[in-house]
């Protein structure tokens, strides 16, 4: 049995950053990756492209981080956006800033991110350990001494001064993320926090369907659970085959999951025409009504065509047609697409949601370190820990600084270790 220096469990974003940065300070390094390949959920993220960051400052990029921001303060200050786009152009991948400040590969393909990064792990090299399923981490007298991993159906064991936990949250159970963190976590004693889907699709109590694949742009979306209004975005909303998604509709999801989960009243409000106030939009109808008095052929001068039948159908007292422009249903049309309620009657599951929510408490975590308070010589980091961020290049950014972090700090418990054994 071969001493390792540096064992990371997981070998996606955060795990091969963390292996970066370890390998970068002359520490030995074996991932053990359960599943046949590297970086499997970062080959879907951004539809194939890969949202690697976002170039937001510090101020602004905090406000998308969850649940607490401050924690994210100190590895995003050691690994920032602007050192991930330095890291990966340094290694090969040409970056571009796109809109919303996001940052994608010049390529836009998500697998060169992937390519490039396993590339840049061997040539430091690292040992990625494939088909590699963690099933315990030994600890004694408060130090982790060993791994304990199963492959072709044997159960071998890795020595190591140091241990990085980086398997990923619950969410794409399909790219191997199906919570071994938390019970390797739990064993330890670590506490957690309940987790969640989050950026995930909510259900509307309305046949959604036939809106499938429809993007409305620059729209606003309000979400009250119970009669409170407690969030209110503004953006681009998408209908799925699983509901609501979109940039606005992936935000709000975090805290209407949250709610649904407590059984309480959730309902999303959309303003179809935010920069128009509804006396404004009210006039204007019944004057295009004075010229065209087929409502369904009206309405689509002001929405999609194929949204045109579900607003209809939602509105309390259909009408089609008209014979004189009328007043109150010019209000009521007005007033339906400046506030058309949705009740929300579910979410979509890990299955496809984009991130968890939840995870490895923070307090249990030294955030300038990413080292656990329990034992000095384990890590933690990327999506099974408490922190996770919206749509937009956040969540990588968090895997990335994180990774980074651990990466940097086991490679220097690991020379102290050395240093000290050899005086």
């Amino acid at each position: 049995m071969k001493k390792r220096e540096l064992i990371i469990i997981g070998a996606g974003a955060a795990g091969m950053m963390a292996a970066a940065a370890a390998a970068k300070n002359g520490v030995s390094v074996l991932i053990m990756e359960k599943m046949e390949k590297a970086g499997r959920k970062i080959r879907i993220t951004g539809k194939g492209r890969c949202n690697i960051t976002n170039t937001k400052d510090w101020n602004e990029f905090s406000t998308h981080i969850h649940p607490n921001p401050s924690f994210f303060k100190h590895p995003f200050y050691s690994f920032s956006n602007k050192d991930t786009i330095a890291f990966f152009e340094s290694i090969g991948l040409q970056c571009t800033v796109e809109r919303g400040d996001r940052v994608y590969p010049e390529s836009q393909l998500a697998t060169d991110v992937v390519e490039k990064l396993t590339g840049h792990l061997k040539s430091a090299g690292v040992e990625i350990r494939y088909n590699s399923a963690v099933r315990d981490i030994v600890q004694e007298s408060g130090i982790i001494k060993q791994v304990v991993y199963e492959n072709g159906g044997k159960i071998f064991k890795e020595d190591a001064d140091a241990v990085i936990i980086a398997t990923g949250g619950l969410s794409y159970p399909s790219t191997g993320s199906d919570g071994d963190g938390y019970k390797f976590a739990e064993k330890l004693g670590i506490s957690l926090k309940d987790c969640h889907p989050s950026l995930t699709a909510l259900k509307p109590d309305f046949d959604y369907i036939p809106l499938k694949w429809l993007i409305l742009k620059n729209v606003g979306l309000s979400l009250f659970v119970g009669k409170d209004m407690v969030q209110h975005e503004m953006g681009e909303l998408e209908f799925t085959d699983n509901g609501l998604e979109g940039s606005i509709g992936y935000k709000v999801s975090r805290r209407a999951v949250r709610a649904l989960i407590n059984r309480e009243k959730v309902s999303l409000v959309l303003d179809l025409k935010p920069a128009v106030d509804k006396a404004s939009l009210s006039s204007r109808l019944l004057k295009d009504m004075e010229t065209d008095k087929n409502i369904r052929r009206l309405l689509r001068h002001y929405m999609p065509e194929q949204l045109v039948e579900t607003f209809i159908s939602a509105i309390p007292g259909r009408f089609s047609s008209l014979t004189t422009p009328d007043v109150r249903i010019a209000d009521e049309i007005a007033s339906f697409m400046k506030e058309w309620k949705m009740d929300i009657k579910d979410y979509t599951s890990y299955e496809r949601a984009v991130i968890t929510a939840g995870g490895i408490a923070l307090d249990e975590i030294v955030a300038k370190k990413m080292v656990s308070r329990k034992y000095p010589n384990l890590f933690f980091a990327g999506e099974v820990i408490d922190l996770d961020g919206d749509t937009g290049g956040y969540n990588l950014q968090i895997a990335f600084s994180t990774g980074y972090t651990a990466g940097r700090e086991a490679s220097y418990l690991i020379r102290k270790l050395k240093d000290s054994s050899s005086e």
